[in-house]
């Protein structure tokens, strides 16, 4: 390994994140050997438990996501690096006292990476304490601080985040996760673009129709209705993971990966797309609401059923957009994404659609599925690479069919990575690549505002969808009419 160990202070280390990813993302990368000598791991929490206490829990959680892979002997060798400190964020002894403990030179690495595995809302708080106990001062070792999504709730209260955070920290200081893009499959998308030099020619407006991202999930909004009511799924999926995902399918080869050059191209992505005017929003978006229906057989409850919502809520668990990218490269090209809750099928997926041929040479024949051609990226459950193309059946007739080429990401031996073990490392090695400079937030928030906007205003009527299904019908969105929503990774004869 080269990089150096460092101490990593999680706070809200008892909390839904922690548990279900943070600590079993640890534990996978110290299984890996990932994790330098030395490299410790402090959990800040409320709760009143000694280091006892906090490894049987931390058991707990690894042992949840292990399974038959649970190494008792590695697991000890974890819980050497394991320091449980108690203490609430908004009281200042929380903060003298754990200066004092990452003082001690003979324990703890002075490279430290602070995990904010907290409410957006005491992010200000919690970095001005830190800032005043000199927890922040790199004259012996670096400092980092990860903070998750969402980052603001609009334009105006993202960039009033940003100038508070930026009184503490650099840019370079920060690290912005988007667990998203540490998901191998996104990643695999940057290697299918850009180390297969047969795809460059085609990559353009000259031959790509529009391109489709989809997140759909078939769960509700649990036990999070006062979040979600106040965030919805334009805030939620749209503005943050999708946007994201486009300008990966969409920028311009950049320099290296090196970090700057990658974020650079998804920033003039971002600034190239077509702003929408607050008068034509309902041409370019569309929100709706879950109803009563079925999921996998079972009854489930609509969205103002549900714990939490008020039932006059015209919070959207459903938002479809169109865009435009104007640069030379993807001008007049409709990039449409969509992500909505209780709908037919949890997946996520990119699909690419190509032109038609400019002539329909076999007009005068049998041939009845004339399929335009489709790249179709599985990034979850399913994470798969097909290319799907017109063939020929076997048989005296001319007659076609739709195949696909299938470039499988995984080999059937080879394990799945969460996405935060990923992350975790790229923190420790210093590579911001996978994380989101502001300006990237800046312009996301810019695209999406006016819709908001708009939205926010119109309170007395909002489109439902029966749970279970592909969602509402929003085809108005549609450049064509011969478009349509693509929700299946098989072939499809249109």
């Amino acid at each position: 390994m080269n990089f150096d160990p460092c101490t990593y202070v999680i706070f809200g280390a008892t909390g839904n994140l922690s548990r279900t990813k943070l600590m079993p993302a640890l534990y996978h990368l110290d299984v890996a050997n990932r994790l330098p000598v030395g490299t410790c791991i402090v959990a800040i929490g409320r709760r009143p438990w000694d280091q006892e206490k906090w490894l049987s829990e931390v058991r707990e959680m690894v042992m949840a996501k292990t399974k038959d892979d649970f190494d008792e002997s590695i697991f000890k060798r974890f819980c050497a690096r394991l320091v449980y400190h108690q203490g609430d964020i908004v009281k200042p002894e929380c903060y003298s006292e754990l200066a004092a403990l990452l003082n001690n030179k003979n324990k703890f690495s002075h490279n430290i990476a602070f995990y904010l595995s907290i409410s957006p809302a005491d992010f200000g708080l919690v970095m001005e304490m830190l800032s005043n106990n000199q927890l922040f001062n790199e004259d012996l070792g670096w400092r980092r601080v990860i903070i998750e999504k969402p980052f603001g709730y609009d334009l105006d209260s993202a960039q009033a985040l940003q100038k508070r955070i930026s009184h503490y920290l650099t840019e370079e200081q920060i690290y912005r996760i988007d667990h998203y893009l540490g998901k191998g499959m996104v990643q695999n998308v940057l290697v299918f673009r850009f180390a297969n030099v047969m795809l460059e020619p085609l990559w353009n407006r000259n031959y790509i129709d529009h391109i489709q991202i989809t997140h759909s999930e078939e769960i509700g909004i649990d036990s999070r209705g006062d979040y979600y009511n106040g965030a919805g799924a334009m805030r939620d999926m749209l503005q943050s993971h999708l946007l994201q995902l486009l300008t990966l399918v969409t920028m311009e080869p950049p320099a290296s990966m090196e970090a700057e050059s990658l974020r650079d191209e998804k920033v003039k992505v971002l600034k190239s797309i077509r702003p929408i005017p607050k008068e034509a929003v309902h041409g370019y978006a569309f929100r709706a609401q879950y109803a009563s229906g079925h999921v996998q057989g079972e009854k489930v409850s609509g969205y103002l059923q549900e714990a939490n919502i008020p039932s006059n809520s015209v919070t959207e668990t459903y938002a479809s957009m169109k865009l435009y990218i104007d640069n030379w490269r993807w001008r007049g090209v409709p990039m449409y994404m969509r992500t909505g809750k209780r709908m037919a099928k949890a997946q996520s997926t990119i699909s690419i659609c190509f032109r038609h041929p400019p002539l329909q040479f076999f007009r005068d024949t049998h041939v009845q599925c004339m399929n335009q051609n489709w790249i179709l990226l599985g990034i979850q459950p399913e994470e798969c690479i097909r290319i799907e193309m017109t063939v020929k059946e076997p048989g005296l007739e001319m007659k076609t069919r739709t195949t696909s080429l299938d470039a499988s990401f995984r080999n059937d031996d080879e394990k799945a990575i969460d996405a935060y073990e990923d992350l975790l490392l790229d923190v420790l090695k210093g590579d911001r690549s996978l994380f989101l400079r502001f300006d990237e937030v800046e312009y996301a928030w810019r695209i999406v505002d006016p819709i908001l906007q708009t939205w926010a205003i119109e309170r007395d009527f909002i489109a439902t969808y029966p749970a279970g299904s592909w969602g509402p019908e929003d085809s108005r969105l549609f450049e064509k009419s011969a478009h349509f929503w693509r929700s299946s990774l098989t072939p499809e004869c249109k």
